[in-house]
This record gives C-alpha cells, structure tokens and sequence, in this order.
C-alpha cells in the first residue's frame, strides 16, 4: 500500500488547487443538513507522517462547516489512566452520535504503530490488536457509521525539511515531537510498520486512501475530494459490513426449563455461609486492587427473580470505593443515537475496581429483539458482536462472569402478586412487569438462543436457581470468589 506507492506532482497549479477546494468545501458544508436528516454518524480519521500536514488538512476540511455538528479530537498517546482500561475503550467512547462528523488528529493506528516500533508489543499482542482494530471498525460500520481513513504520506526528504523549518520558528516549533525525528531517523523501518497495519486493516466497509500530502493544497484537495464522495455513496446506501462467522469456543448451555429449580438452604446455613464468603470476598478486593485486575460482573434474569437482593449481599462485602453497581434501563438519546455497545463500553471499570451491571448489553437479543427496538438482522449480528466484546475485556485480563437468575412462571406469578399487595413493594411492579410476563414464551425461546450461542470459555454463563432466594445468593457469592481466586494465580 505505501511500500510501492510514488510520488507526483499534480498538474493543476496551487491556485487551480485552491479555487477547486473553495467550492469542494462549500460542497462538504451543504451535506451536513443531509447527514443530520439520515442520522449518518461520521469517523475521519487522519493519520500519517509527523508534519505531513494532519492539522492543516483537518483546518481545511471543516473550515466551511457548521461548528455545532462536528467535533476535532487530537488523539495522543494513552495516559496512566488510559491504560488501565482495554485498548478499545478511549476510542469507543469517542465516537460521534448519529448525524454528527467527528475527525480525529491520528488515533488506533499511531497509537499502535509507535508501540511496536518501541517494542512495547509482542509479535502476538500485535496480532491481538489488529483483530481488536478489525473488530472496531466492522463494529461501527454494521452500525451504520461511515469511517474514512486519510494517510498523509511524504517522503523522509520533504518531512527532514518541515521538521527543521518548524523547529527554526519559535512559534512552531512546538510541533515538533521526539516521535517526528525518530520516525524520519528510521524512515523505512516506520514506513514498513504503517504499511503493514494499513495493509491488515484495508477493507471494503473501511478502506485506506493513501494521499500525496508533498504539495499542501493539492492534499487538501484531494481529502476534500475523498471525504465528499465517501458521504455522498453513504447517503445513498447506508454504510454496512459482514459479519465474518465465527467458530466460537462454546459450553454447551442447557435449556432453562430443564433446570430443576428445587435448591433451597435453611437460613442457619445461608447466615454461616453469608459471613463467611462477605470475608473472604473483601480480603480478595483488597487483593484484586493491588494486583489491579479489574471484574466485571452481568446479572440478568426474569423479572422478580431476585437480582436486587442478590446483587445487595454481594456488594455488602466490597469496598464501596472500589465497586459501583449499574443498573441498565432504556438507553437515554445520547446512548440511542450511538452505537449500542457505547453505553457498555464507557462504563468499564478501571484496574483494580469491580462494575456490576443490573441487566446488560444482552438486552440486545432479549428485549430489543422482541419489542422491535433494533432489526432482525441486527440481534442476529449482535451474538457476534457480544463475544467480540466479551474476549476484548478478558483479552485485557478483566474477570467477566455473566449470571442469569432462574425462577419459573408460578414464582413469578407469586411474587408479582405479592408485590401488588404489599404497599411497601408496590413501586417494584409495573404494568410493563406484567405485559413482559405474557411474552414468557417469547422470552425463553431467545433466552436459550442467548445461553447458546454466547456462552463462550472466556465468558461463560452461570444460572443461579432462585426460587430459594439464599441459595441463588450463596452460589453467586461462591462463583465471584472462585473466578476472583482462579484470575489473581
């Protein structure tokens, strides 16, 4: 892609150059109310050398457009704190809502390039990062995101030049980075490294477009030109990519109603148990913050079934500055206009902290798929994109554990009733509680498609029997230690 690629000089003159990016501008600026209209969600990634132009590029595209719908983002490297975190979650979080243009100054590709030329990344944890890449970008176009991808490419000559021309001005000289002069010191070796991600990460939904950035204004030219073409196509046709089939490493998952239901404990065994797994779980989040291992934990389960109380005991046992439960409702606008994943991924915990979710991203295949909230095609997807999602996390040594809280429908029905007739619990049943319960049927049917197809060796699913409430409480509790203890060997 760069190893072959030769410069040239454009034929138009540097006014021709200017006159033709005047109007391309205007033409970019009379798209945006289009883009607002079709909700199109809009990536621009601009990478290359260091003073190929990036800022100056990125100045002329949006110098025409209304500020109130776009965003510029200069992406550095990760910080301390960045770093607690799985590589993807900086750039996820950054993703525009729908209608909205956002253009990043570099991003996952210098970010990975410049660890690997340090040696910071391993022939293997490369490997791993390009697939996250891949995953990232099919991510975002199956959800209707246009990505388009600039490389300013220039010769190791024309970057000497600018990187001295910059440092003789003490005005700009500022711009100028270690990592620009070791990238033109080593010109060849950077060169092979940004060839080989660009190669790896090339694809239809998402393809590079290597520009001559040795003439300023033919560069902004042909960006310009880039970016309108790539807007227009994806305002006629809303951007999609294949989801490649995946032979997932899946348990085998046994249908719910062949799960007997008739564990119980006596409450002098459930108090024992109860104080002796709140002890050793806080000895073990001392533990997992020094190591900083962080834990994710996925409670779902019928309505009723217990998930409040269970989720109450085993948070009674943790640092309360180390863990925050999150409860899962309908997603807010802000959520809804972006990919449905974003909402997940802003709120990971850090190392050393455990996050608790109260009903989670499997809502996509439970009830977004019965309630028409997403399309058929997209649950479909969505097994794929919940295992993706799940090894990045493990993949970044997070502890994940996934529990659904098991009754049957006569449990349901008595603790439906007894919530109604309970003034104190009455703000626990609504009349969506009772329409969700006529779906039953519907509801085991994807909830076993669900155990089925996600219930991954790094990631699998733990049912908890909770017609006797303490029981499914001590055996969670149980299951947290046990992965807590296995991770932190």
């Amino acid at each position: 892609m760069l190893k072959d690629w030769t410069f040239g000089v454009d034929w138009r003159t540097t006014e021709e150059c200017k006159k033709l990016l005047k109007k391309r501008r205007e033409d970019l600026a009379g798209l945006q109310q289009r883009i607002k209209e079709a909700k199109l969600p809009v990536i621009v990634l601009i990478e290359g050398w260091g003073a190929a132009g990036k800022g100056s590029t990125i100045h002329s595209l949006i110098r025409e457009l209304d500020p109130r719908f776009f965003r510029v983002l200069s992406v550095s490297m990760p910080t301390p704190e960045e770093k607690r975190w799985p590589f993807l979650k900086r750039h996820f979080q950054s993703i525009p809502e729908q209608g909205k243009i956002l253009f990043l100054d570099s991003g996952w590709m210098d970010e990975t390039v410049r660890e690997r030329l340090r040696g910071d990344l391993s022939d293997a944890e490369y490997a791993r990062r390009i697939e996250s890449v891949r995953v990232f970008e099919r991510q975002l176009a199956a959800g209707g995101y246009l990505l388009v991808k600039l490389f300013l490419h220039i010769s190791a000559q024309s970057q000497r030049e600018r990187i001295e021309a910059l440092e003789s001005d003490k005005d700009t000289a500022w711009r100028v980075g270690e990592n620009d002069w070791r990238q033109n010191k080593n010109y060849d070796r950077t060169l092979a490294a940004f060839d080989d991600f660009m190669t790896a990460t090339h694809a239809p939904h998402a393809p590079w477009k290597v520009i001559d950035g040795t003439l300023a204004a033919q560069a902004q030219l042909e960006s310009a030109d880039w970016l309108y073409q790539r807007i227009c196509a994806a305002l006629e046709e809303k951007p999609s990519a294949e989801q490649p089939k995946t032979d997932w490493p899946l348990l085998p998952a046994m249908p719910l109603q062949d799960i007997p239901l008739d564990k119980t404990m006596e409450e002098e065994e459930y108090q024992k148990k109860l104080k002796k797994y709140r002890k050793r779980l806080a000895e073990l989040h001392n533990e997992l913050y020094r190591k900083k291992v962080p834990v994710v934990i996925a409670y779902e389960g019928w309505d009723a079934a217990g998930k409040g109380g269970n989720i109450k005991r085993l948070a009674s046992a943790l640092d309360p500055r180390g863990y925050e439960v999150l409860p899962i409702a309908s997603p807010t606008p802000d959520e809804l206009h972006r990919q449905y994943l974003w909402r997940f991924w802003t709120r990971l915990p850090k190392t050393g902290h455990i996050a608790i979710f109260d009903r989670s991203w499997y809502g996509r295949v439970m009830v977004e798929r019965l309630e028409g909230f997403c399309t058929e095609n997209d649950w479909k997807r969505a097994y794929d994109e919940i295992n993706e999602f799940e090894k990045e996390l493990t993949d970044a040594g997070m502890v994940v554990l996934k529990f659904w809280v098991q009754i049957d429908s006569d449990t349901q029905l008595a603790r439906f009733t007894e919530r109604q007739n309970t003034p104190e619990k009455q703000w626990k049943i609504t009349d969506e509680d009772w329409r969700n319960r006529e779906k039953w049927d519907a509801y085991q049917v994807a909830i076993d498609e669900m155990l089925v197809k996600t219930n991954t060796q790094n990631a699998p699913w733990h049912v908890l029997e909770s017609v006797d409430k303490r029981y499914a409480r001590i055996k969670a509790m149980r299951l947290v230690i046990q992965a807590i203890e296995k991770a932190l060997k």
